[in-house]
């Protein structure tokens, strides 16, 4: 199987990842058939074996100078380290060795290798933090003064554009440690133990000695060949046994896609597989984008999205009027599952207070409970994220842009707004929305940029003037942040904050394309700082209104009233299930069965009217349609511009 992609003009190789089952093996050497049990013993025999020794190798070079060393990409004979970290702590002479009396193969250390190296690389950009941090300590750790924010992003690496909610939480990290213990700590690895050591395998550090993965002809399965340990302590390389395990391959993998050793995991008796693969896409442009959607987040409506025309004269439109993904029942869902935890915690935390051996059942039985609660918490926020992303994708689809532009809050707290409003904020899963936007945006050649948040909500698309924000349309003197009105009189714009604030973010999307760069850690597009003289130009110019005469011209066309019904050719029932006996159906709603009925009123519309008073009313759980139910997004009105008709409204006061 080659490992080489073929890729043709305009396209680039991209590498992903997908979750799949490894349901039973079968031992080469006797024959024998391994259930799904059986396969996750002898997988977490050799994962027990790894973890062991990964740890022993973290717990040796857990230091600011072997990190420092290791970071510097430099052995001591002034040549480059691979990128392989097994291969770059062997040339520094970083080894490990199996337990005494456990046999082991070279394959197996170059796994503990490896994992420990990823670990000792990772932690080089929290100690530089931490460093920076301790290196500009302020006076007052809750509140650092203008100053004390440049030496703190000064003594980082790369700090000026660090988020700042990084530094805050690493800050609160150290106040905590010098609340207890009197002092500040040294470094990062004196505040921080050695990083948890997972019980995983990971194959991409071996080669064909070890493990071997090959897809079938008709490109729906793959056969995973690896060597496993008959006992959880070998004691000699006759009780290593190689196993061949069919994988069902996800159909989201390619045909085309080139398949890599996988990562294996033992998640509740079962053998995960997290499969690799590389396929072709499309490239992504930096520049020359004309037309762009805009994406704007919100709390009851997650995202408001809509899409801008840039024009060869420099002129921005509107196209459309735009669209909104609302999730407000799976919040509140996520705010009683919350809630639940939070009370379970106490449960436990009083359990552990009161130290008595009775209890350690229930506190047994709390813990498990805790369990499936957080992940029924992830698995809604899992489901909510693939949702918002495959929806703000289709969007840009259905519109032709190349570009996604979306505010980067990774510096936004949750502060200044009341408590049920911060609790809510800091339950949103945005860091998981943008990664699977960029994932499925990618497949279609669109790229994805984040923007300077700085002002979208609070300026007019229009003419940058800044907006009085209000409740509601129909409530004009009470203060709120939901409905915005442009005080400018010639302009006088007014609509929701949030379809002010995606206009406003395709605009400065399309005026700062030029400053767009690639971030190197994480490979993802930015625009990193507003420029004031690009900023004047990001304005969203009226169409103006048609005035065509339609005035009549000639006789109105006859049109047939049909008073009376078609017949139907079908014959009416005999019996139905329910409801009255004989009665026609209604369109083609099937007679052996009641349909469910329709839900709840929807606000497919954008909201003009003040909040309603009723809290949220969720139907799922009674028709079991379960999440999308909770989950609404607006029908996409790509077209020719409209008029804008709440533009020229002018103040409702």
């Amino acid at each position: 199987m080659s490992r080489k992609l073929p890729l043709a003009d305009g396209e680039t190789s991209r590498t992903a990842c997908v979750r799949a089952l490894v349901r039973s093996g079968v031992d080469e050497k006797t024959g024998e058939v391994l259930t799904s049990a059986a396969l996750a013993e002898r997988v977490g025999w050799c994962a027990d074996l790894v973890a062991g020794m990964t740890e022993a190798l973290l717990a040796e070079h857990w230091n600011t100078a072997d990190v420092d060393t290791l970071a510097y990409g430099e052995d001591p004979g002034g040549r480059q380290l691979p990128s392989n970290a097994w291969m770059a702590l062997r040339r520094l002479g970083w080894t490990v060795c199996a337990p005494e009396g456990v046999k082991v193969n070279d394959r197996i250390v170059r796994m503990a290798q490896e994992t420990a190296g990823r670990s000792l690389r990772s932690v080089k950009w929290r100690a530089d933090v931490c460093a920076g941090v301790l290196a500009s300590w302020p006076a007052d750790p809750a509140k650092r003064t203008p100053d004390e924010w440049e030496a703190v992003r000064g003594a980082i690496p790369g700090g000026e554009h660090l988020p700042s909610s990084i530094i805050r939480s690493r800050t609160r990290q150290i106040a905590a440690y010098l609340r207890k213990h009197g002092r500040l700590p040294a470094h990062l690895f004196e505040l921080e133990s050695t990083s948890r050591v997972a019980r995983m395998l990971l194959l991409s550090a071996c080669d064909g000695q070890q493990a071997t993965i090959e897809r079938s002809d008709d490109g729906q399965r793959a056969l995973l060949r690896l060597q496993l340990p008959t006992r959880p302590d070998p004691q000699k390389y006759a009780d290593w046994t190689w196993v061949a395990c069919p994988v069902t391959l996800p159909p989201t993998i390619p045909a085309n896609a080139v398949l890599h050793l996988p990562t294996l995991r033992i998640v509740r008796d079962k053998v995960r597989a997290d499969l690799a693969y590389t396929y072709p896409v499309p490239k992504t442009r930096r520049t020359g984008h004309t037309v762009a959607l805009g994406v704007d987040w919100g709390l009851n409506t997650l995202l408001s999205a809509g899409t801008a025309q840039l024009h060869q004269d420099g002129r921005i439109t509107a196209l459309g009027a735009g669209a909104q993904f609302r999730a407000a029942g799976v919040l509140a869902k996520q705010c009683r599952l919350r809630r639940i935890s939070e009370r379970l915690h106490v449960k436990t935390d009083h359990y552990a207070r009161l130290a008595d051996p009775a209890l350690d059942g229930k506190a047994a039985l709390l813990a498990e409970e805790i369990q499936r609660v957080c992940e029924r918490r992830s698995n809604l926020n899992e489901a909510l994220a693939w949702s918002a992303a495959r929806w703000a994708v289709d969007q840009a689809i259905t519109a032709g842009a190349t570009v996604i532009y979306l505010e980067d809050l990774r510096s936004m707290e949750a502060g200044g707004m009341g408590r049920t409003h911060n609790t809510r904020m800091s339950q949103t899963v945005r860091g998981q929305i943008v990664v699977r936007m960029r994932h499925l945006a990618a497949e279609t050649g669109i790229a994805v940029v984040t923007v300077p948040p700085r002002n979208t909500s609070r300026h007019c698309p229009h003419c940058l003037t800044p907006l009085r924000h209000r409740k509601a349309p129909d409530r004009p003197t009470v203060s709120g942040w939901k409905w915005a009105i442009c005080p400018n009189q010639s302009c006088g714009w007014q609509g929701d904050r949030d379809q002010g604030a995606w206009r406003r973010i395709a605009a400065r999307g399309l005026t700062h394309q030029t400053k767009t760069v690639t971030d190197r850690a994480i490979g993802a597009m930015v625009i990193r700082a507003v420029v004031n003289k690009l900023e004047a130009k990001a304005i969203i110019t009226t169409v103006p209104i048609s005035r065509k005469d339609r005035s009549k011209t000639g006789p109105t066309r006859p049109r047939t009233n049909h008073l009376a019904p078609r017949r139907r050719k079908v014959p009416s029932p005999a019996a139905r299930l329910c409801g009255p006996a004989g009665q026609r159906p209604e369109g083609h709603a099937p007679t052996d069965r009641t349909p469910l009925p329709r839900a709840a009123h929807r606000h497919q519309s954008v909201i003009t009217t003040s909040t309603p008073t009723t809290g949220h009313r969720p139907r799922g759980a009674a028709l079991g349609a379960g999440f999308h139910l909770h989950a609404h997004a607006s029908p996409p009105r790509w077209a020719d511009p409209t008029s804008d008709t709440m533009s020229r409204m002018g103040s409702l006061s």
